[in-house]
């Protein structure tokens, strides 16, 4: 859960409810307007329950979201998964949550509605563990859904009492340090929050004008701004207009500049920084060097949240100032100059790609994806969008997310279906990425369209590099032999009329086929000499990274064990570079089958378990077809269980898959067999310390049941249940059952032992 930057207010009955409600609800739907404190109060109500879950809470952010189709990929990266696998990104979730017991917060869900409540049926129908705490502006209506009304703060009566009261004290304090109400501005302060119906945005964006005004001025103004909207009247407004009006009056105050700027940060959807905000929204009417104070402005004013380097609007406000960028008929023109500056970023990475500004560069994306997505929507909508997806390619290679980059690229496509020879450049990624998305025949088919409309333009470049794409299709394919022969033909062609990075690919894949085809020799002297072209501080991570992974496949092959550790490892080292998530956990696979082959169980066993779960690596090969990586991952197995035995080697597994990526990749590129203790738990008074359904498993392992016999009991799988098991003993500090067992049996004779 994101850390809270202001303290939080009141909702202790609706924490309390919320709890009990999780304990028998599948799917609880907080569900009220805009800025009443729906996602606030979610986020809370997760961290305090997070204790019940043993797989923990996972929050997908769904604002900056406009593409129902690309949901399943943001739940899949809420959930860890990478994107890069033989199935969809829905099949990937709902095989992860199978037998998780996880709560999924899914955040602002409104204005994806159906998408929400499609995906929110299909993953509790599958995955029982499950439970789903949804924010909306309405219910997502699907059955078995609980829906708590999220509902103002409470009221003060007079000048006492009232969350609402206790928010505008807390947040006018923050505002104006040292601000404290006397008796009279109490009652004054009680009317106003009155006055706001309660809603918390509201109040927070009057609370800061404290700052500029006494407290009397300022419910002087508000009282005439709400009188001017209702016609005089005194009737009470909905609660909706309640904010709105609120928005509006906060917007009046502002400067014209501030006016201008806000309505032109409403083209971000996500986070953006100063640099983003210079090269968007200005130009003569705003320059540049005079953008920073109404920035400034309206972080004092609470319109922009302040978070660290990075700025953001809230859904409500950004929707306020959308609307009046409307007004002043900006719209499509920050929107395109939204476009493109991602795109001039984008196209800096690309020119940087072969250098160690790589990684640098595609971090420094990451904050970015949001706004990127903004900028396909908005190219999309201008008619525009194969350029976009185009530039996009590098950002996608990087992040291993091949699954969105398929996705955009059909959409660019179809929208563009002139033979160009920027559409023949989209071809060529749609082609790369749905290899590597695990469906190499509709990269051979896309491969073969982009083969013909190279030739169409008799462009030999192009030509060769379609002879890339349909090499590499075969090599996913398992046709090592056709892929090693059409690579070396589009190499001979590249020489002649290629850029460097079209070599330096061309040269991976080549080896890459030499690889995954079992020709080591081939693969050790490509690789090598790709590898040794540029010295290490050189080095881009992407490239060097996979040519490094593929030569220590090469060296198992050969059965040099030590030149695959020593590959493996910088690998491992290049790939965490750029956060390349996908590619360390391929790499993280051959560095076990490297443990294996030296001898060393223990250390593949707690790596096999680190990215068994989240990359289904097994799995994803066999979509792929390729042969010899089954059968290296197979005998890795196979071979820990032999040397380990099945308890030892399930216990080793479950120690790895629970340690965070960053400790993982550590405890690879170290020399150790085993990982540095995790620090034991405090243990608790008796079984106090477990969650309920832990306590539901000690309960019956003291009635003498097998793991696989409290699995048919509480309807989980066996694999669970033995997690649960683990987790018990840990926590107790215990390492029998017969000890779990005789807990249980003095908790209930001291229960019902008469009194005294």
């Amino acid at each position: 859960m994101p850390a809270e930057l202001t303290s939080f207010v009141g909702r202790l009955d609706e924490l309390e409810e919320i709890r009990q409600l999780l304990k028998q609800a599948r799917l609880l739907t907080l569900a009220g307007p805009g800025g009443v404190g729906k996602s606030r109060l979610a986020l809370r109500a997760a961290t305090e329950a997070a204790a019940d879950f043993p797989d923990g809470v996972r929050l997908a952010e769904l604002s900056g979201l406009k593409d129902p189709d690309l949901l399943p990929g943001v739940v899949a990266e809420a959930l860890g998964l990478p994107a890069r696998t033989g199935r969809s990104p829905i099949d990937s979730v709902i095989e992860h949550v199978a037998d998780a017991e996880l709560l999924l917060v899914l955040d602002t869900c409104e204005h994806l509605v159906d998408a929400c409540a499609l995906l929110a049926d299909l993953l509790l129908s599958q995955a029982p563990g499950l439970k789903v705490l949804a924010t909306s502006r309405q219910a997502l209506d699907i059955p078995g859904e609980y829906v708590l009304p999220v509902t103002p703060l409470g009221l003060p009566e007079g000048g006492e009492g009232g969350d609402a009261l206790e928010l505008f004290e807390q947040r006018a304090a923050v505002a104006v340090p040292g601000f404290r109400l006397t008796d009279s501005q109490r009652v004054l302060a009680a009317a106003l929050c009155r006055r706001l119906d309660g809603i918390p945005l509201a109040i927070e964006l009057t609370a800061v004008r404290l700052r500029a005004l006494p407290l009397e001025q300022l419910a002087a103004r508000l009282n005439d701004s709400f009188a001017i909207l209702n016609g005089g009247r005194k009737s009470v407004l909905p609660r909706h207009q309640t904010l709105r009006t609120t928005i509006g009056w906060s917007h009046e105050l502002c400067s014209p500049t501030e006016r201008l700027l806000w309505a032109r940060l409403s083209v971000f959807a996500g986070t953006f920084d100063l640099g983003a905000v210079e090269s968007v929204c200005t130009d003569l009417q705003l320059p540049t060097d005079a953008v920073v104070d109404p920035l400034i402005g309206l972080v004092d004013k609470s319109v922009v949240v302040r978070l660290d380097n990075r700025y953001q609007l809230l859904d409500t406000i950004r929707e306020f100032g959308a609307d009046w960028l409307a007004e002043l008929d900006e719209t499509a023109a920050v929107r395109h100059r939204l476009t493109a500056y991602y795109r001039s970023r984008l196209r800096q990475l690309e020119e940087r790609f072969l250098s160690p500004d790589q990684a640098r560069l595609h971090r420094a994306l990451l904050p970015e994806h949001d706004n990127l997505r903004a900028a396909l929507e908005y190219a999309q909508a201008d008619g525009d969008l194969l350029s976009m997806a185009s530039a996009m390619w590098p950002y996608w290679l990087c992040g291993g997310q091949p699954a969105e980059a398929s996705h955009w690229l059909e959409l660019a496509l179809a929208q563009q279906r002139e033979v160009s020879p920027e559409r023949v450049r989209a071809l060529q990624w749609a082609s790369t990425f749905a290899a590597l998305q695990g469906d190499p025949a509709t990269a051979r088919r896309l491969a073969r369209e982009m083969r013909e409309q190279a030739e169409h333009l008799a462009d030999p470049r192009l030509i060769a590099l379609a002879r890339l794409c349909s090499g590499q299709a075969s090599a996913f394919l398992g046709e090592c032999d056709e892929a090693v022969a059409e690579l070396t033909v589009a190499l001979d062609e590249l020489r002649r009329v290629g850029t460097e990075l079209d070599l330096a690919v061309a040269n991976l894949r080549l080896g890459m086929a030499y690889a995954l085809g079992g020709r080591t020799e081939g693969a050790l002297a490509v690789l090598g000499d790709l590898t040794g072209l540029v010295a290490d501080d050189r080095t881009d991570s992407y490239i060097q990274g996979c040519a490094h992974g593929y030569l220590t496949v090469a060296h198992l092959a050969a059965g040099d064990a030590e030149a695959a550790e020593r590959t493996g490892r910088r690998a491992v080292e290049l790939h965490d570079l750029r956060d390349g998530v996908l590619d360390l956990g391929v790499t993280l696979d051959a560095v076990a089958w490297t443990a294996v082959a030296q001898g060393r169980h223990h250390r593949a066993a707690v790596i096999l378990g680190g990215v068994d779960a989240p990359y289904d690596l097994l799995d994803r090969r066999r979509a792929l077809g390729n042969p010899l990586l089954t059968e290296l991952h197979e005998q890795a197995l196979r071979a820990a269980e032999d040397a380990l035995g099945d308890l030892q080697l399930e216990r080793l597994r479950r120690q790895g898959a629970r340690l965070p990526r960053e400790q993982l990749v550590a405890f690879a590129l170290s020399r150790d067999d085993l990982p540095p203790d995790i620090p034991a738990q405090p243990r608790p008074s008796g079984s106090n310390g477990l969650t309920q359904r832990e306590r539901e498993v000690a309960t019956l392992i003291a009635k003498g049941m097998t793991n696989r016999e409290i699995a048919e009991q509480l309807v989980i799988s066996k694999r669970t249940a033995d997690a649960h098991v683990e987790h018990i003993l840990a926590k107790l500090g215990f390492s029998s059952r017969s000890q779990i067992a005789a807990l249980i049996s003095q908790e209930r004779c001291r229960d019902t032992s008469p009194a005294g």
